[in-house]
Formats: structure tokens, sequence, C-alpha cells
């Protein structure tokens, strides 16, 4: 590959994990075997991670010569672990994503537990999904008080669209 090449790679997989990020509604990671490299970035770029018990997460960049996931992942771990899987090219088991908080829930059956997800993701009002997901986007970055100021931006955007509290 030309060094062209792997630039616009690279700018398409930037563009592509921001694109995910920046959806208005929830986008849920499904992982059921190795995401490696870019399928942990694509995995870190959705809202949140289910994964059955045989999933794997691994980021080997550094040691193959080249940089990435050195942005989402140490916000997602914390920086000494991800340090640690970046310098080793260490897999991360499923169960330790989970207690390291890259995964939310383990599930064993696969099918039934997505349906159950989307079933209330569905069902539940979307205008709050989205407020609720813009809060803890952009409040993360701010500081508490500048956080609060952001939900109560949203509470007033939610009141004013008539769309709170199972109305409209």
């Amino acid at each position: 590959m030309s060094e062209a090449q792997v630039r616009e790679r690279r700018m398409k997989g930037f563009a592509a994990y921001a694109a995910l990020e920046a959806l208005p509604m929830p986008a849920i990671a499904v992982v059921h075997g190795p995401a490696v490299g870019s399928g942990c970035e694509i995995a870190g770029a959705c809202d949140f991670i289910v994964a059955t018990p045989g999933a794997s997460f691994r980021t080997p960049e550094a040691i193959r010569g080249t940089v990435g996931a050195t942005q989402r992942l140490p916000r997602i771990l914390g920086k000494r672990l991800a340090k640690d899987l970046m310098f080793t090219g260490r897999t991360l088991s499923a169960e330790e994503a989970r207690e390291a908080g890259l995964v939310s829930r383990l599930i064993a059956d696969l099918d039934s537990s997505l349906e159950e997800i989307a079933r209330i993701i569905l069902a539940s009002p979307q205008a709050s999904l989205r407020l609720a997901k813009r809060c803890i986007d952009r409040g993360v970055e701010l500081d508490p008080r500048g956080a609060l100021d952001e939900e109560i931006a949203a509470i007033e955007e939610q009141l004013a669209g008539g769309s709170w509290m199972g109305k409209k």
C-alpha cells in the first residue's frame, strides 16, 4: 500500500467512526468474535457494546508499526489499560472488556437479547433518546456546571417541542 493509500484509508476510517458517533439515535455494537484494530474502533464509536462471552478486543496497531485507537479507547478504558493493550497487542477477553467498561453487557442468547434491546429503544420516545445522547456526549467534555447547563437546555428544547413525558 502506498503512503497516499494509507492516508486515504485512515481518513475514511476516521470519517466512519465520527459518523457513528454523530448519529442522533443510539448506535449499538454487537461483538460476537474478535474485534481487532478498526473493529475495536468501530465498536468504540458506538454508544454501547453488547458482546457474547466469546468476543475479544485487540488493538495491535503500534506493535505492527502504525498508530491507531489512541483517542477513543483511552477515554473509554483509561490511559493505563489502553497503553497496555496498544503497546503489547494483548487481547482483552469479553469479561475483561466488561469489567473495564468497554462492553456494557455480556449476553449468551444473542437473538433474544438484541430483540429486547431493540424493542425497548424503538418503543422509547425518540426525542428523549436523541437529547439524552447529546447531553451525555457533550456533557462528558464539560465541567459539571456546563454539563448541567447542557441538560437544562435539552429539557427546555423538549418542553418547547411538546414531546415530554410521553406527550406527542
